[in-house]
């Protein structure tokens, strides 16, 4: 069973930065996605970002890109995601997930997810 505990979610400014990190209980590699999805209220869950723990191939969607990044710690069974310039739509709930096949966008993708952190931006 795959535990992940993410942390470093808050409230901000609009234009401001914050890192979240999502630790993994156990070594899932090999060929697993990690990825982030968010949920705003009212919303559906959907992809921020995800890295693939074999090679570090990293895909990120388009309203995040240029301003999110992804990235991976083997040695602490880690993974951030570092947001910068943030924005009010920005705000959700974050979770980060492991998907151990299927495609890196998709939720149904993801069989283990963590408890989520808010993060909220105001303006």
């Amino acid at each position: 069973q795959v535990q992940l505990v993410e942390s470093g979610g808050g409230l901000v400014q609009a234009g401001g930065s914050l890192r979240l990190s999502c630790a993994a209980s156990v070594r899932t590699f090999g060929s697993y996605l990690m990825g982030w999805f968010r949920q705003a209220p009212g919303k559906e869950r959907a992809f921020v970002a995800a890295i693939s723990w074999r090679n570090g191939a990293t895909y990120s969607a388009d309203s995040v890109k240029g301003r999110f990044t992804i990235s991976r710690d083997n040695a602490k069974n880690t993974v951030y995601l570092q947001m910068n310039s943030l924005k009010p739509e920005d705000t959700a709930v974050y979770y980060c997930a492991v998907a151990l096949r299927g495609t890196y966008y998709s939720v149904s993708s993801y069989e283990y997810w963590g408890q989520g952190t808010q993060v909220t931006v105001s303006s």
